[in-house]
C-alpha cells in the first residue's frame, strides 16, 4: 500500500486517499485493480490501473492518472435593469505558463465546494469574490470540465443582482492568497470579449453563451 494512502494522514490530515475508486461497480465493463497516490499536496494525483472491456468484447488493462481537486461551483450575476454582468479578474499561473499573455483571466465567480453543498458554496464565493448577497439561484447545469484527467464536476448557476445587493467590496479572501478585481461590464461587451479573445475561461464562456441563448431566464436583452 502506498505510504501516502490509507495508513497515515497526509499534510492536510486526510487518510484513505488510495481507496478512492477501488469499489466502483456501476459499469460492468470496468474493473479497478489498483490505485496509487502519486502526489498529495493541496490536491490529490492518483494513478489507477483498471481492466476495461471494449466494444469487441475483449478486455485490456489500462492506467490513467487523475487529478482530484474536489468539485466546484460558478455563477453568472446579471443586473436586468442596467444589462450588466459581474465578473472577476485574477492571475492564473496555469494559464500564464501555457501561453496566456499575462495570466490575468476574466471569469465568473467560482470556487470549490469545500464540504458544502453547491448552493451554499456559491453563495459564499459570491459574497467573498464579488461582495454580493445573492438571492434566488437558477441552477443552469453541471459539467465535467476536463474529464480526460481531472475529476472535478462544476455546478453552474445564474442569478440577478442590483446595486443594493452589493454589500461588500469582494476581492476574495486575503488569507488564501486571493487578489481578485471585480468587473462590472455591459452584457454585450462581455460577449464581444469572447469573440475577440479577452475572455478565454471555459466556465465563463459557457455561462455567457447560455445567457445569450436563454434571454428570458434572466430578463436579458434579446
Amino acid at each position: 500500500m502506498n505510504s501516502r494512502g490509507s495508513r497515515s494522514p497526509d499534510g492536510r490530515g486526510r487518510t484513505g486517499l488510495d481507496l478512492t475508486g477501488r469499489d466502483l461497480a456501476r459499469n460492468p465493463d470496468v474493473v479497478v485493480r489498483d490505485v496509487e497516490v502519486t502526489s498529495d499536496g493541496w490536491h490529490v494525483l492518483r494513478r489507477t490501473t483498471f481492466d476495461v472491456r471494449g466494444r469487441d468484447g475483449r478486455w485490456s488493462t489500462q492506467q490513467r492518472e487523475t487529478y482530484d481537486r474536489g468539485n466546484g461551483a460558478t455563477i453568472l450575476l446579471f443586473d436586468p435593469r442596467r444589462a450588466t454582468v459581474l465578473l472577476t479578474r485574477q492571475f492564473r499561473f496555469p494559464a500564464y505558463v501555457n501561453d496566456h499573455p499575462d495570466g490575468m483571466l476574466v471569469e465568473t465567480a467560482a470556487g470549490l465546494l469545500d464540504e458544502d453543498d453547491p448552493e451554499t458554496a456559491i453563495r459564499r464565493e459570491t459574497r467573498e469574490e464579488l461582495g454580493v448577497e445573492v438571492g434566488g439561484l437558477i441552477h443552469v447545469f453541471d459539467a465535467y470540465m476536463s474529464p480526460g484527467s481531472v475529476t472535478e464536476r462544476v455546478h453552474f448557476y445564474a442569478a440577478t443582482y442590483s446595486v443594493a445587493d452589493r454589500t461588500g467590496d469582494g476581492g476574495g479572501v486575503e488569507e488564501e492568497g486571493e487578489d481578485i478585481e471585480v468587473l462590472e461590464l455591459p452584457f454585450r461587451d462581455a460577449l464581444e470579449m469572447i469573440a475577440d479573445g479577452r475572455i478565454v475561461d471555459g466556465k465563463t464562456i459557457m455561462l455567457l453563451q447560455w445567457a445569450a441563448l436563454n434571454p428570458g431566464r434572466l430578463d436579458l436583452p434579446s
